[in-house]
């Protein structure tokens, strides 16, 4: 039995999904394009790496990380980022960084807020661990739309002084999960101004940040060092699933200030669940290598071109800056959902199983979210169906 504080959490986007379409059989050849789950190859030589340390297995692992790993991984983010990191002190590996967004708001966010109940804000779309995340620490999450107008990205200046006294952490995803938005470097520095004037911190969920088309995205760990910001204000989270197609490797990382590395480390010495060994040889092998990712980011930007070309005719059709999600405006998303998988059997999910009602709204309710994760062909048939059924 959830405790109180549970008592009004939506349920789970895929079960919910489930219960809409599995009681109706598919309208066709089934095409699978909800869940984010990359379909093109890993790395073929990191089946060698986890055999020749399959002696790993053998021993408990490195909680935090091995020195290897930790130092791959700063390699990585100076490369990336132009920031120098101390391995053993502004870096944490972790077993997935759904596992990290979680457990750094147990360790980092405190129980009160000046005398009163803290706030975490989250975007709105939003990953849902983020919500669960708030609410285990007894936070009020606050919900801030990211619609159309504010170009998919939420409007941190809305919210009023007193509210913002009140903030312990900001959740903030770029390239945001479902609309492919990108943080411009203005926006990233206008939210640390923001944190610094208010004493908060952000948590910037940048897991999408390697699959874009021309430019990478711009990353919070080089503008808060451009502003000299103080470095436990941020705490960012990068992950191997879509950079390198390894979802179940379970390999992402922690960037922080050392005061925040060493309480989430504390956390962690308890609750957390490490990497195995072979796996850990595996990952820092995966995040020194570029090369998979340069084709892994052809093969997107090919998905990218084919998409344009099947739905640039659809009223109010955005092509993503990044990430490799579609937001496709429909007049209902559920309703939209459905009558695709009857017709069709293309899969996709409601927009707004990934939102909450707020300010009189759920902002997802207008929209399905579609993967582009299938092989290419495969993606080009779902969303000639789509179009042709939803808004031919």
């Amino acid at each position: 039995m959830f405790p109180e504080r549970f008592s009004n959490l939506p349920p789970y986007a895929f079960p919910r999904l489930r219960a809409l379409l599995d009681a109706h059989a598919p309208g066709g050849e089934v095409v699978h394009m909800t869940i984010g789950e990359p379909k093109h190859a890993f790395p073929a030589w990191i089946v060698d790496v986890i055999a020749e340390n399959a002696g790993g297995f053998g021993q408990y692992p490195v909680n935090d990380g091995m020195p290897a790993l930790l130092e791959a991984i700063a390699d990585w983010v100076a490369r990336r980022y132009g920031v120098t990191l101390d391995p053993a002190t502004r870096v944490m590996a972790l077993n997935g960084t759904r596992e990290g967004l979680y457990n750094a708001m147990m360790a980092l966010c405190p129980e009160t807020r000046r005398g009163k109940r803290p706030v975490v804000l989250l975007p709105n779309p939003f990953y849902q661990v983020y919500m669960v995340a708030a609410l285990s620490v007894g936070a009020e999450p606050v919900f801030l739309n990211a619609t159309r107008e504010t170009g998919h990205l939420p409007d941190f200046t809305t919210l009023s002084p007193e509210m913002l006294d009140r903030v312990t952490v900001a959740y903030l995803c770029s390239p945001s999960n479902p609309q492919g938005a990108v943080a411009s470097r203005r926006y990233w520095a206008d939210l640390v101004a923001l944190a610094e004037r208010h004493d908060f911190r952000i948590f910037a969920d940048e897991c999408y940040a390697e699959i874009y088309r021309d430019t990478p995205p711009v990353g919070v760990l080089e503008v808060a060092q451009e502003m000299g910001a103080d470095p436990e204000r941020i705490v960012a989270f990068h992950s191997l699933s879509k950079r390198s197609n390894l979802p179940g490797l379970r390999s992402g990382f922690v960037a922080a200030g050392p005061k925040s590395i060493a309480a989430m480390k504390q956390l962690r010495s308890y609750a957390g669940a490490p990497l195995p060994m072979p796996l850990q040889h595996a990952a820092a092998r995966v995040w020194a290598d570029e090369a998979h990712v340069v084709e892994n980011r052809g093969l997107y930007a090919r998905k990218y071109a084919r998409a344009d070309r099947i739905l640039g005719q659809v009223p109010g059709y955005r092509s993503p800056e990044a990430g490799f999600f579609l937001w496709l405006p429909v007049e209902d998303g559920e309703a939209a959902a459905l009558r695709l998988w009857r017709e069709t059997g293309v899969r996709v999910l409601p927009g707004a199983y990934l939102g909450q009602e707020a300010g009189g709204m759920n902002p997802g309710q207008g929209y399905i979210r579609v993967a582009m994760v299938a092989p290419e062909e495969e993606m080009a048939q779902g969303l000639i169906r789509l179009r042709d059924c939803l808004y031919g």
